[in-house]
């Protein structure tokens, strides 16, 4: 039974982490294959399951360390039915892996969870297309019913909400909102912009949020941005407006590069870990709700650890 489903702990604004670019790591550090780029493929073996224990059980020790709460992201961006498709996995195959991830999820809970750390369990979404293109642009309607398969197996699990990460374009995310509405699942809507602070789609942050909250009577518990430098966005959250207050949560990128750069890269760019602390305490100070923090493409449990140890700080002196 889920844990904080009716009542998420993050909304009360204290400082929560997430972790880093788990796809990053388990390629670039830790030496793993992921075809289609698809974290889930670890659980076809326990070696592969191992290395996913652990690179969540990092997280939740540096939460304990800081004394913050945590988020954790089921390892299932790419666990829908049509990237399943594409990795020969069956409905039922995918559906076991993705009630397999929430239940990993729950051993770590269940080992590292505190007072001081309380864990939220997310069912993480991707997008139905390419993360970083919106080719094959769905109606509002048609991802509410591609998305609504996975949300219901959630629904079904020990998640506490549900997220979807990484979306490109608005039409897609106000399908996931409403699917989640559907199942009656807390849920985090992730855009990610271009080095221009739009979304791939060319639409503008504020207009994608605002269009989201619009259809949708305001139903997402709030939004994030992932997968773009905090450089690429910052000018962005310049402007005035209650459409700031909705953003609670950053899983930045550790690289200054576009995506199309990232892409054709073969080496990881790790950037400076130092620096991108420094910017996520100046994002803090620009967004009142601010509190979840995390990694994205890049990054690993150094990024997090200087993030928490940066960023604390704010939130211990508002107390």
């Amino acid at each position: 039974m889920a844990k904080y489903r009716n009542n998420l702990p993050q909304l009360d604004g204290e400082f929560y982490l997430a972790d880093g670019g788990i796809e990053t790591t388990l390629i670039f550090l830790e030496g793993f294959e992921l075809p289609e780029f698809a974290s889930f493929y670890l659980f076809n073996n326990p070696e592969g399951e191992a290395a996913l224990h652990h690179y969540f059980q990092t997280y939740a020790k540096i939460a304990n360390q800081f004394g913050t709460g945590l988020i954790l992201e089921s390892a299932t961006w790419r666990a829908s039915t049509d990237w399943g498709e594409r990795l020969s996995y069956t409905m039922e195959q995918l559906a076991a892996i993705n009630r397999k991830a929430i239940q990993l999820l729950e051993e770590v809970r269940k080992k590292y969870e505190s007072i001081k750390t309380p864990i939220v369990i997310s069912g993480c979404l991707g997008p139905r297309g390419d993360g970083y293109i919106p080719s094959n642009i769905m109606s509002e309607l048609e991802a509410e019913l591609y998305h609504q398969t996975q949300i219901n197996l959630f629904s079904d699990t020990s998640a506490d909400m549900v997220s979807a990460i990484t979306m490109n374009y608005v039409e897609e995310a106000i399908g996931i909102a409403q699917a989640a509405k559907n199942a009656n699942m807390p849920v985090v809507i992730s855009f990610t912009v271009e080095t221009n602070g739009a979304l791939p789609s060319g639409q503008g942050l504020r207009s994608a949020l605002e269009q989201v909250d619009e259809i949708t009577s305001g139903y997402p518990s709030y939004f994030m941005i992932n997968c773009a430098h905090p450089t690429h966005f910052e000018h962005v959250l310049a402007e005035d407006g209650l459409w700031l207050d909705r953003i609670r949560g950053i899983r930045a990128n550790s690289s200054c590069k576009s995506h199309a750069e990232l892409n054709e890269s073969s080496e990881l760019d790790i950037g400076n870990i130092i620096e991108l602390g420094r910017q996520y305490a100046s994002l803090k100070k620009r967004l009142t709700h601010l509190n979840v923090m995390g990694g994205c493409c890049g990054t690993d449990h150094r990024h997090i650890e200087k993030i928490a140890e940066t960023c604390l700080p704010l939130f211990r002196a508002a107390t």
